[in-house]
């Protein structure tokens, strides 16, 4: 299984690492042993919302390669979404068969027409520019819709890492890694 962070600037990093260190986990305790992942961006380096600089693995690889993409958020998803170049090299990812996100990195997945007639959440703050790209805007955590996982605001992006670890290698694999991680069962 190969999955693929996409990143971008001012993308938010706790949306990224929260989700990247348990799947990344899914190899490195055994769970999933072909695991594998990598980065990629319209640019070789992007810099989070902060301004940290991360040197990415690809640039504008074909998405539609891998068996997983993930999205982050950040205050860059909502000039991206209009950005029509971006969106295309978005789109190559179509035949992906799981496509998933944290906080606003839906709207990207929206504004390449991956949210149609689906549910779908976000940041609280942005639920008004998620509706018109998906059937429904629910307030959860997480929302699974079976080939597309969308999480909400930035702290979700860790149990939405834990969610797909189940959905991959099972709850066996979700309990060890949450517990390698210290990390408690949320509310």
């Amino acid at each position: 299984m190969q999955a693929c962070f996409i990143l971008f600037d001012d993308y938010t990093l706790l949306d990224f690492v929260g989700a990247y260190d348990p799947l990344t986990r899914l190899r490195s305790r055994g769970h999933l042993p072909d695991f594998s992942w990598t980065t990629a961006a319209v640019t070789p380096t992007v810099r989070d919302g902060f301004g940290l600089p991360v040197t990415v693995d690809w640039v504008r690889p074909d998405l539609g390669a891998f068996d997983l993409i993930f999205i982050p958020g950040g205050y860059g998803t909502r000039s991206l979404r209009e950005d029509h170049d971006f969106i295309a090299w978005l789109k190559t990812a179509a035949p992906v068969p799981l496509k998933t996100s944290v906080c606003t990195g839906s709207l990207l997945l929206g504004a390449a027409g991956f949210l149609r007639g689906l549910r779908a959440t976000t940041h609280f703050n942005e639920y008004a520019l998620l509706a018109p790209y998906c059937g429904e805007v629910l307030r959860e955590r997480i929302v699974d819709e079976g080939s597309v996982v969308t999480a909400g605001a930035v702290a979700a992006s860790l149990d939405l890492g834990l969610h797909l670890c189940e959905r991959l290698a099972g709850p066996s694999a979700r309990q060890d890694i949450q517990q390698s991680m210290h990390y408690p069962a949320p509310n």
